[in-house]
């Protein structure tokens, strides 16, 4: 039979180690919030002060469910690449797309960025040939914002996005797949758009 004095302590001993855990979660989640893009396991590790990452995913997969949990407008996603991205669930964007803030790109440098993005690798060469001459300037602005690589072949240099690029926009890492998910939302873009035209 148990002491009062050791049940107690045990007591108190799953009671702090409760709050640790709270506390952990609730860094996993300051953290998703303020990065606003996905962040990887090590970012989480980082914040979390540990070199395992088998716990920081089973911090962050817990916060996932919770949030899941609670059905709200938010939610948070694992990606490829065992990143996470806390986000507005898509259907809700469309009732609130009129308040986010200004992006920080410029239309101009934007669509050429749209257009490095789904043709990459590409030849600046063919960038300035279809965007025009004032993509240089755009061109030298996603460099320094850390959006876009410029690789010299020969007399040629080859434009491609970032890791940066991808965690920003919320998009896979992998060429292929980002490829694709920019189409799907180009897509949807231009479907939103006709219908708004046709209302």
């Amino acid at each position: 039979m148990q002491k009062p004095q050791e049940s107690e302590s045990k007591g108190e001993g799953k009671e702090v180690l409760r709050e640790k855990l709270k506390r952990k979660l609730a860094l996993v989640e300051a953290a998703l919030y303020v990065a606003g893009r996905p962040l990887s396991l090590s970012d989480l590790c980082s914040i979390l002060k540990t070199q395992s990452k088998d716990k920081a995913k089973k911090i962050v997969e817990m916060l996932a469910r919770e949030y899941a949990n609670r059905n709200t407008a938010i939610e948070i996603l694992e990606l490829k690449d065992e990143r996470y991205v806390m986000q507005l669930k898509s259907e809700f964007a469309p009732y609130v797309k009129k308040l986010i803030k200004r992006p920080l790109l410029s239309p101009g440098p934007l669509k050429t960025l749209s257009y490095i993005a789904i043709r990459q690798p590409i030849s600046q060469k063919k960038v300035i040939e279809v965007r025009g001459r004032h993509a240089y300037t755009h061109i030298k602005v996603l460099k320094e914002m850390g959006l876009i690589t410029i690789e010299k072949r020969g007399r040629s240099a080859m434009l491609r996005t970032t890791d940066y690029f991808a965690d920003y926009f919320g998009l896979s890492r992998d060429i292929t797949t980002m490829k694709r998910e920019l189409k799907k939302i180009l897509e949807r873009e231009t479907s939103e758009k006709s219908q708004m035209e046709d209302a």
